[in-house]
């Protein structure tokens, strides 16, 4: 049985196979690991579509199975695995999550400062705001 983690899914896929640094599924365990389709035109996502290198193909397809690892790699994300390769982590890129992060709002909180006075972060929308925190653990 073989566990992949991506993004906010973990799926246990006991036809998946792993080999070195490959980890090879069909299209069903494709989608139900990741939420792409692996269609004739590539890796699918919605509209957008990753092919598959045409130099690369008999490497990454082999028996109907697809190295979804090796993919990953070619599309330039994250890709880990434990040693005996039952536990695999396919990552999100980076321009992804730099995407993310730069249009993601914090929630509003309020805290008061040394004098009592209440500030709430949505206070300070639009303007760069630096946080520093501290626990005693």
């Amino acid at each position: 049985m073989i566990t992949i983690l991506h993004e906010q899914r973990e799926v246990q896929l006991p036809d998946a196979t792993a080999s070195g640094d490959s980890l090879w599924l069909d299209r069903n365990s494709i989608e139900a690991a990741v939420g792409w389709s692996w269609k004739p035109e590539g890796l699918c996502q919605g509209e957008v579509c990753i092919p598959l290198p045409t130099t690369r193909a008999a490497e990454l397809v082999q028996d109907g199975l697809l190295d979804i690892a090796g993919m990953w790699r070619h599309m330039q994300r994250p890709v880990a695995h434990d040693d005996a390769g039952q536990v695999w982590v396919l990552g999100t890129g980076a321009d992804e999550r730099a995407s993310t992060l730069a249009t993601t709002d914090s929630p509003d909180f309020a805290l008061p400062d040394l004098a009592g006075k209440e500030h709430r972060l949505s206070d300070y929308r639009g303007k760069k705001v630096f946080l520093a925190t501290w626990a005693s653990w």
